[in-house]
């Protein structure tokens, strides 16, 4: 491992900027930006359309923060699209992803005639008991061209739900991705709106013309998993019952309420067991972990293979699968340290209730794993799957296990794999869980008794080390790491996050080998630093930072700053970095940035770094757009651009295309033929389900492709 020292702030007090917690719902056509700074003007070769996504909180909390303390990734996404294609001037579109679940959740929101079935927010999920989990559309985008298209489309994603099609021009989701029949839900009962698993970053090959995802559930087993070892609970049987009876009231769960009053005063493995067992029988879980990798052509039906070990072994993901991995021979899952889906919602079934919640997190919480599970799939063996939408028989593929050292959120992979080896770049957000957010209740490891400050509440937690960038290279026929280079740099990579580089257009052949990755990192924020986090990631396996050396820091109050650097990934070294501005005393403002994206000079060179980086920055109550030279990110902003309707809050991934127009691919799955079966099943416990989609959801699509 290579360690580089930086440039470390003499004096650097960190406060989380309001700009970051805040996010509007308006929806804006054609918003010219403003100049922040007269003297940076826009570059005159800038060029085409960026996109960026965020989520902008539910259809009634009137934006971000919640007022209930809920995770700000909980909501409905908001697409913002940059409009550079104007000679001196950047407008600005937005427009949320309003999918069935949208007008749904609309419709049974407090004080409608529909509010028994309303959803509300359980961490990062949003679920119903009567109508099933929301598929939020707020993470990430896709572009991508099939050989038969006449223009570029794009799909806009989530971790929990198929992935939509939007039109770039008018913003407007199309279509989903595969029919309900097509994906396999993690509980077959939690209709209509069911609750799907997948990857928030499929992949598009330019070259072979395939669109590649992952539609993934665990089994009944797996829910019982989250029970620690029973002399651990019995430390809190009551609010070990008061758990269960939520959980059991939550689903309607009448024989599981009778049991758990019959033998209340003797909890058991054995209870539990069987009261997950109702449970997965009411709802529907698979009695098996599954994993599928599936294949699109643009315009047919989903095929997929189920994917399963050497053993023959059903693959299981016990965390999540946030992004997958593409060469021109492998596709490479990494179990990634987020978890999202039904067990959300079992962890946390009376989310205002504060202090039951408090003590459930106290045993039902434990680290994610803190080394990264690894599948690698040979291409070749994806021949005739299954198409679950023709009812045909399915059909396996085994996978190639490996692992390495410290938890990945991002990665890529080289698409050149010729000499035999794949070749991985990867982040390392370490001691961290990117599910986890601020709690109320939270206090301040400092001194383990200063509550943080309530404007936090919902904030998305920091890893508690300092990160790690690494390439590992793999032999994917016997999963050995042939190579493993690691850096970590103190500012830099505290609390990597999310990279761009010069990626291939969906036109263009991809890029077989990524020699330069730009990363942003999150910076150290001693107010956020919790008691919990200390506790939870007290006995990391990979620690570099001690925990008595963290602590020292959060005492005294200085941070680390937020930076934008460049990697050279063949010599794996840092060669250009900025560091954004801390505070010089406590309170100060801080400066933070999120979402980076390169965008190609016009008129240049096919060089990795003859572009820009344009970034989401947070200044104090301030959303704004800056944009750097990526060939001298050190000299700082080249432009900084702003509005005051400009207000996106945290936002998270982004793509760039060079020009957008309507779209005309003639694939679209219609809402009603893709919904009736299962509001009808459903509506024969809740009749009026029918009524709801009938009056309320369905008519927002007639005459629409989605009709």
């Amino acid at each position: 491992m290579s360690t580089d020292a930086g440039t470390k702030s003499e004096t650097c007090y960190q406060t989380v900027p309001e700009a970051l917690m805040t996010a509007r719902r308006d929806e804006l056509l054609d918003l010219p930006l403003e100049l922040v700074d007269p003297n940076l003007p826009l570059p005159a070769d800038v060029q085409g359309f960026v996109f960026i996504i965020a989520p902008a909180g539910s259809v009634d909390s009137g934006g971000l923060p919640y007022a209930d303390g809920t995770p700000l990734f909980n909501g409905d996404g908001m697409i913002y699209r940059l409009d550079f294609t104007q000679p001196g001037q950047v407008s600005l579109k937005t427009h949320l992803t309003k999918t069935p679940g949208f007008y749904a959740d609309l419709a049974t929101k407090a004080g409608t005639q529909y509010a028994k079935h309303g959803f509300q927010n359980h961490g990062i999920s949003r679920f119903s008991s009567s109508l099933g989990f929301r598929n939020q559309p707020n993470t990430a985008f896709v572009p991508l061209r099939f050989a038969s298209d006449e223009c570029d489309r794009l799909l806009v994603t989530s971790d929990a739900g198929r992935p939509y099609e939007l039109d770039t021009e008018t913003l407007e989701l199309v279509t989903p991705v595969g029919s309900n029949l097509e994906w396999q839900p993690e509980a077959t009962k939690l209709s209509p709106f069911l609750p799907v698993l997948s990857t928030a970053h499929p992949y598009f090959d330019a070259e072979q013309k395939e669109f590649l995802t992952v539609n993934y559930g665990r089994s009944v087993a797996s829910f019982v998993e989250m029970i620690p070892a029973l002399q651990a609970a019995e430390k809190f049987p009551e609010e070990l019952l008061k758990w269960l009876e939520a959980i059991a009231s939550l689903f309607h769960l009448q024989e599981a309420v009778k049991l758990l009053a019959k033998w209340a005063s003797q909890l058991s493995l054995e209870l539990l067991h069987l009261f997950f067992k109702l449970l997965g029988e009411f709802s529907g879980v698979s009695a098996e972990d599954f994993v599928y990798l599936m294949r699109w052509d643009g315009q047919g039906d989903l095929e997929r293979w189920r994917l399963v070990l050497p053993d023959g072994s059903p693959l299981a993901i016990t965390q999540g699968l946030h992004q997958i991995g593409v060469t021109r021979n492998y596709v490479v899952l990494i179990e990634t340290a987020f978890v999202v889906g039904l067990s959300e919602v079992l962890s946390n079934p009376l989310p205002k209730e504060k202090a039951l919640e408090k003590r459930l997190r106290s045993f039902l919480a434990k680290p994610p794993a803190s080394t990264s599970r690894v599948y690698l799939v040979r291409r070749a063996d994806l021949v005739q799957g299954q198409h679950p939408a023709r009812a045909e028989a399915e059909v396996k593929v085994t996978v190639q296990p490996t692992e390495f050292p410290m938890e990945v959120l991002h990665f890529s992979a080289d698409y050149d794999d010729s000499d035999g080896n794949v070749t991985l770049h990867v982040g390392h957000w370490c001691a961290g869980d990117a599910s986890e957010w601020v709690r109320s209740y939270d206090v301040l490891a400092a001194d383990n008794k200063t509550p943080l400050p309530p404007r936090l509440d919902g904030m998305h937690i920091r890893g508690t080390d300092i990160g790690r960038l690494s390439r590992y290279v793999i032999q994917p026929e016997t999963g050995q790491v042939l190579e493993a280079k690691t850096v970590v740099n103190d500012p830099a990579t505290w609390g990597v996050a999310l990279y761009t580089f010069r990626n291939a257009l969906p036109t263009q052949q991809p890029a077989h080998r990524i020699d330069t990755v730009y990363w942003y990192s999150e910076g150290v924020f001693p107010e956020l630093l919790t008691q919990f986090d200390i506790d939870l990631f007290k006995d990391y396996r990979y620690r570099f930072v001690s925990i008595e050396a963290l602590l020292e820091r959060a005492k005294s109050g200085q941070g680390q700053p937020a930076c934008l650097f460049r990697l050279d990934t063949q010599t794996m070294t840092i060669v250009d970095t900025y560091c954004f501005a801390c505070g010089a005393d406590p309170g100060g403002a801080s400066v933070v940035v999120n979402s980076p994206q390169f965008m190609p000079r016009a008129g240049g060179s096919e060089d990795p770094t003859d572009g820009y980086i344009t970034c989401t920055v947070f200044v104090e109550n301030r959303s704004e757009i800056w944009i750097f030279d990526a060939q001298q990110l050190n000299r700082g902003p080249v432009c900084k651009l702003g509005h005051p309707q400009l207000v996106f809050g945290s936002t998270l991934h982004t793509v760039w295309l060079p020009q957008v127009s309507r779209r005309t691919a003639a694939y679209c799955v219609p809402v009603r033929q893709d919904y009736e079966p299962l509001v009808a099943q459903k509506a024969k416990d809740w009749p009026d389900i029918e009524t709801l989609f009938r009056d309320d959801v369905y008519p927002h699509f007639t005459g629409s492709p989605l009709a």
